[in-house]
């Protein structure tokens, strides 16, 4: 897609989280994936060789922390030793999904600030900069000292909506609780239609209700629940409840991170949805996959910031707007 031009310097490597996606972000920037060996020793420690010269070289190290989290954060963090023991000119950490990123603040006493401790661990393993897609909570930029560039999918989960042809006169996002609002309102910029909000209370420590909805009504609607994540699916399968409960004639999700632990995938597999669409910055194991389930990928996003990146050009072009009748 870009050419050779200057890639010359350019060099992407990949962890074993997900190294498809890497693959797919090296064959849009038409440079190969890099060469490392990754090994597991008989006591479980993770051994790492990169089995081609970096000297001075632009490396782009491709690693989701997913499950299991610790595992690749562990491998994450060897790479990048490794890697700054190799002279680079630049490293940079990508990360399609950051885990611990729900561990952002002290909720209460005596608890760990997880996401601040992860970035402190990734900046002193030697990453020099981040570009990170969908963080949970924006503010996580803040916690690295060093440069990070957030990415959004929003556009791209938009441009497949669009593909769906549902008329914006037909159409409601709805934000499955009140902390997604912004998020909603962004993705309706993307697709149009009007705007509702599930009201969500937590009855227990597992049992989530949504007892009404507030905004522009769903009845004969088709409806689209936007998020940034899905982890056990309690939230949005009570939002996708509601939504059919008051009348909408057809139910769509659209997600950056299918996570899908716990019973995810048995509360979605009957929940009253016609389809479930995620972006491929997790890997979807086969045993996690469902007729409903379509994966977006996100491996041109990302191999166009790597680029522009690489260039030194500013990425802030990969986040103008799309007007919502747009094809994309």
């Amino acid at each position: 897609m870009f050419g050779n031009g200057n890639n010359h310097k350019l060099k992407i490597f990949s962890g074993r989280a997900n190294r498809p996606l890497a693959e797919g972000i090296a064959k849009v920037l038409g440079v190969p994936l890099g060469r490392a060996t990754l090994t597991d020793f008989p006591d479980g420690e993770t051994g790492v060789r990169i089995d081609e010269d970096v000297r001075g070289r632009d490396v782009f190290v491709v690693q989701p922390t997913c499950t299991p989290v610790n595992q690749h954060l562990m491998e994450l963090l060897i790479l990048l030793d490794a890697f700054k023991r190799a002279s680079p000119a630049r490293i940079t950490a990508v990360l399609p999904y950051y885990g611990y990123a729900r561990q952002d603040r002290k909720d209460k006493g005596r608890v760990p600030i997880s996401a601040k401790l992860v970035a402190n661990l990734i900046t002193r393993a030697g990453a020099d900069r981040v570009l990170a897609l969908d963080l949970h909570a924006a503010q996580i930029q803040g916690f690295f000292d060093i440069p990070v560039d957030h990415l959004y999918a929003a556009k791209e989960l938009a441009k497949h909506f669009r593909s769906l042809n549902v008329p914006p006169g037909d159409l409601v996002v709805l934000s499955p609780d009140e902390g997604s609002i912004k998020k909603a309102l962004d993705f309706k910029g993307h697709v149009g239609g009007d705007l509702t909000i599930a009201n969500k209370r937590r009855t227990s420590a597992t049992e989530i209700k949504h007892d009404h909805m507030i905004g522009a009504p769903v009845e004969g609607k088709t409806v689209v629940i936007y998020d940034d994540m899905i982890s056990t699916a309690g939230t949005i399968i009570g939002a996708i409840n509601a939504a059919s409960a008051a009348g909408a004639k057809a139910v769509y999700v659209c997600a950056t991170h299918g996570v899908l632990s716990g019973q995810a995938i048995e509360k979605l597999r009957t929940a009253p949805i016609t389809q479930l669409a995620i972006t491929d910055s997790i890997p979807l194991p086969v045993e996690k996959q469902l007729p409903c389930i379509k994966v977006v990928s996100i491996a041109a996003l990302i191999a166009n910031a790597i680029h522009r990146i690489h260039g030194n050009e500013s990425i802030s072009e990969l986040f103008k707007e799309e007007p919502p009748g747009s094809k994309g």
